[in-house]
């Protein structure tokens, strides 16, 4: 079966931000940061959450641009994320 095989996932190729796709660690990490900080402040209608079942609340622990640089290095470009979300 075809759809079972293992493809060589191209990772950062879907990746865009402002209409260039970030092939870069650097060019990532600036989509990253300036998304995070205009989605920081905006005002969010929490009424959506209410169709879903309650779930445990996760908090992001602070990471750093090296942290972040050295766990997306990491990461394989033959597999994509898993049930958690998590490569």
């Amino acid at each position: 079966m075809n759809w079972i095989k293992k493809h060589k996932l191209p990772a950062i190729k879907a990746i865009k931000y402002n209409g260039q796709p970030c092939l870069e660690i650097e060019n990532l990490w600036q989509a990253l940061h300036e998304s995070f900080n205009i989605a920081q402040h905006q005002q969010v209608d929490m009424s959506i959450l209410e169709e879903f079942p309650n779930k445990t609340i996760l908090q992001w622990p602070p990471f750093s641009k090296e942290e972040f640089v050295s766990a997306i290095k990491k990461c394989s470009n033959n597999s994509n994320s898993g049930p958690d979300r998590l490569l």
